[in-house]
């Protein structure tokens, strides 16, 4: 059988979608006119969010939506709209996630289930077992469920929070001014929303999604009556 491919690395994936293309944007000028290096910056997380795609064989719709989100962040830039827009492009991704995941907790396969029961990460086998023996498929569902709908709540947050902060950083930009110089000001609005993004919304969002998944493991703890060490693959 062909290997499992290896989970995403956090760190690799923080680096190559927000540290590079920030440094490219603010130090790169120098070097690049702004258009090619708008272009630049946004080749690293397309990159990524393909290959991540590709690599994994399955639908991973965070991945894609980052591919959405580089493709519409540079569309805007070359139609050369700025303000109101980026604000909106940066609230509606997601908005629509958050929709996907809270319409999934009335389905088969919820956003939690797809997400926390990874069969490379958890001992599925043994806790389908456990659920059958004490009949506890019920609750289950339901703690999924209930996951589900607290995962929607934080991209629900995440796209109010991007869009009050996109709307402040992405100011409108004086028509007057040359292309040069119009792309150095989005280029650096870009790179701003990026920092400040990570820090003000992505951060606290990671340790969210940490004590969700947290508490899903002990709640499924015990319902299977297994402490939790024991429910992670070896």
């Amino acid at each position: 059988m062909k290997p499992a491919p290896s989970p995403d690395n956090p760190l690799l994936s923080l680096v190559i979608n927000i540290l590079l293309p920030v440094l490219i944007l603010i130090k790169g000028a120098r070097f690049l006119d702004p258009q090619p290096l708008l272009a630049l910056a946004l080749c690293f997380p397309l990159v990524y969010g393909v290959q991540d795609y590709i690599r994994r064989r399955h639908k991973n719709y965070v991945s894609l939506m980052g591919v959405v989100h580089v493709l519409l962040t540079g569309s805007l830039a070359i139609l050369k709209l700025n303000g109101i827009w980026f604000a909106i492009k940066d609230a509606s991704l997601p908005l629509i996630l958050g929709v996907l995941v809270l319409g999934s907790a009335w389905t088969l396969n919820p956003a939690a289930k797809l997400l926390f029961c990874n069969p490379h990460v958890l001992n599925m086998a043994l806790i389908d077992e456990r659920l059958s023996q004490y009949n506890k498929g019920t609750e289950f569902s339901a703690s999924l469920k209930r996951t589900t709908l607290w995962l929607s709540l934080s991209f629900f947050f995440s796209a109010v929070a991007n869009f009050f902060l996109a709307y402040r950083i992405f100011e409108a930009i004086d028509p007057a001014l040359s292309q040069d110089e119009t792309m150095r000001i989005l280029n650096t609005q870009i790179a701003h929303m990026a920092w400040v993004g990570t820090l003000v919304i992505a951060l606290p969002l990671m340790v969210f999604s940490s004590i969700l998944i947290y508490v899903f493991l002990k709640r499924l703890s015990r319902l299977v009556d297994v402490p939790i060490d024991a429910l992670m693959k070896t």
